[in-house]
């Protein structure tokens, strides 16, 4: 256990120093998100953002109001990470699912290190681990025991039904950081209306071969959510390109319905080393 939060604490100090040199700012903004809460209106003024105009008051026709923010002293980080056995995919010892907990924990040291309070819930198609909103580095040992010895009791997904959880359990605005390879489908109403509600942040992990399929003729592929062998015929040019095109295309999905309604997203490799993407995404953050 020492030997992993040594490693996580590395990739968070790397981090850390990257954000510093590169961005020149404070690096307690990555997770405060807007850190803002509706306090009061005011009438319009020159130069005020139009997108702090409150249109129902505004068109009672007294005329133009804009809301006034309060920084919020307290930020919530809260993770939700898929843990389904679709994630069990990669070389042994950087599967998607070591690299998605490597990230969660990462990150969530991170948080926890500017005072956030950070939680978590780990999915299948069931819950398979809470941790209520907590903060300090007593909870962060917790927090990593806890992710790192999790074994998941169902190996299927909905993404829908853990957001669903996380849009109950989450009633003030937060970050929130979805971790998964979205191999699922009809989660993208509740996925909208996570980031309508919070400061919401996506990472898709992948691996390689689940994009540039290697040439090995007819071959067993076990479906683990399933639990059923599928034979590929790897040989056939046409079904690499369709296996491709097939990622590319939810790919683009789910990035352009995260840039719709203003979610951050950051496709990552398992095979990569994660924190330079770590860091890009926070520098457009």
């Amino acid at each position: 256990m020492r030997d992993i939060f040594s490693r996580l604490d590395k990739y968070e100090i790397r981090i850390r120093k990257a954000v510093n040199s590169q961005m020149h700012g404070n690096f307690s903004s990555i997770f405060k998100g807007t850190g803002l809460e509706f306090a009061d209106l005011r009438t319009y003024q020159y130069g005020d953002d139009v997108r702090t105009i409150d249109w129902i008051t505004t068109a009672k026709g007294h005329g133009a109001y804009v809301k006034i923010f309060k920084e919020e002293k307290e930020q919530t980080v809260f993770f939700l990470l898929d843990v389904s056995a679709s994630q069990e995919v990669g070389k042994k010892g950087s599967l998607k699912i070591d690299r998605a907990k490597e990230i969660c924990g990462t990150l969530a040291l991170s948080a926890l290190k500017e005072s956030s309070h950070v939680g978590l819930y780990c999915f299948s198609d069931q819950k398979e681990l809470y941790l209520k909103p907590e903060t300090g580095i007593k909870f962060a040992y917790k927090f990593i025991l806890k992710l790192f010895q999790l074994e998941p009791k169902s190996s299927k997904t909905d993404i829908a039904e853990a957001i669903r959880f996380a849009l109950n359990m989450m009633k003030r605005k937060s970050v929130m950081i979805l971790i998964s390879d979205f191999r699922d489908s009809e989660y993208e109403q509740n996925l909208k209306a996570l980031a309508k509600n919070h400061d919401l942040v996506v990472i898709h992990l992948y691996d390689e071969r689940e994009v540039n399929i290697p040439s090995l003729g007819l071959i067993p592929v076990e479906d683990k959510e399933q639990g059923k062998i599928r034979w590929m015929n790897t040989s056939s040019k046409a079904f690499r390109n369709n296996m491709k095109e097939e990622f590319n295309r939810k790919q683009e999905e789910l990035k352009d319905l995260c840039k719709k309604y203003n979610a951050s997203y950051l496709e990552i490799s398992s095979q990569e080393d994660f924190v330079p993407r770590l860091v890009e995404l926070f520098r457009v953050r």
